[in-house]
């Protein structure tokens, strides 16, 4: 695998500055980068690994944190707004392209998660995105959220409505975990709460488990199927057999309602991503192989 270095960089967007970082292959001439947008509450140290995978393949790689989270500027902190994400994905794409060492005309566009449906729906209006990789997208919530009861889905709900209310009023937040074990109120309910809490947390990380769930009203209105059908690009859709959070049925459709979509499925749950290294190298290599052919890389 090939030498790279990593450099911060920051980048204007929605009024602030925005933290990222880049990571460049050893070499003379411009390469194709991957931009790459994380999940609902994530910050851009989740993506580190998949990054220098990427980079070691010969693939520039860009990181960034959204508005209020990690290392960019934004007040209150830990709100999800996602018309400001799509905004901060358009402008790390601009920041790819300009800088002197990324190939401005083959530019990747990747998400996890919730960045999955950014990915998606900033391509299907920017006709320079080469190609596009969704892992575990966001394509509308479940019907019903797996290990949590009625009782508990009103509580959330409430909560929700509670911290959109104080937005509206211009008052701080009503925080929640964003993960939580089944019965808390949390914006994801998992049995091994506490191990992801552990290994996604870790030291020096700008991950906090804590967001202001006034998002999710927007989520409920944010259909990035419909932007998958006018994609123009191969589009490449990972998921994970047994996630609960963004499932099968629901995610699968961004690769059926796209021209030239792709989907692959692999064994685990929405957190395997995350914490497996063993689906990471097997996920990452098939991206990799993917990109290589959509930009015409492949020997």
């Amino acid at each position: 695998m090939g030498q790279f270095t990593a450099v911060d960089v920051s980048f204007p967007s929605d009024g602030g500055r925005r933290g990222g970082r880049l990571y460049r292959p050893e070499g003379s001439h411009p390469v194709p980068c991957v931009v790459m947008c994380s999940g609902f509450g994530s910050t851009m140290d989740r993506l580190y690994t998949w990054a220098e995978v990427f980079a070691a393949a010969g693939l520039a790689a860009l990181v960034f944190d959204y508005g209020s989270f990690g290392r960019s500027d934004g007040d209150p902190r830990q709100v999800v707004d996602v018309d400001g994400q799509l905004a901060d994905v358009r402008a790390a794409v601009a920041c790819a392209r300009a800088d002197r060492g990324v190939d401005a005309h083959r530019v990747v566009l990747w998400g996890n998660s919730l960045g999955g449906a950014h990915a998606i729906t900033v391509a299907a209006d920017d006709p320079r995105i080469a190609a596009v990789v969704a892992q575990i997208p966001f394509n509308g919530f479940p019907r019903r959220a797996e290990g949590r009861s009625t009782a508990q889905s009103l509580r959330l709900m409430a909560a929700i409505l509670r911290d959109a209310l104080r937005g509206r009023l211009g008052l701080t937040p009503h925080y929640i975990p964003l993960v939580g074990e089944p019965g808390e109120i949390a914006i994801t309910n998992a049995a091994a709460a506490k191990e992801h809490i552990r290994t996604l947390s870790g030291e020096d990380s700008l991950w906090r488990n804590q967001v202001a769930p006034r998002a999710t009203l927007r989520m409920m209105r944010y259909h990035p199927a419909d932007a998958a059908a006018r994609l123009a690009v191969p589009l490449l859709v990972c998921l994970a057999t047994d996630d609960a959070e963004t499932p099968v049925e629901l995610s699968s459709q961004l690769a059926e309602r796209a021209p030239h979509g792709t989907l692959k499925l692999y064994p685990g749950t929405h957190f395997s991503f995350y914490t497996d290294p063993r689906t990471r190298q097997t996920v990452a290599s098939d991206q990799i192989a993917f990109i290589s052919e959509a930009l015409g890389l492949a020997s």
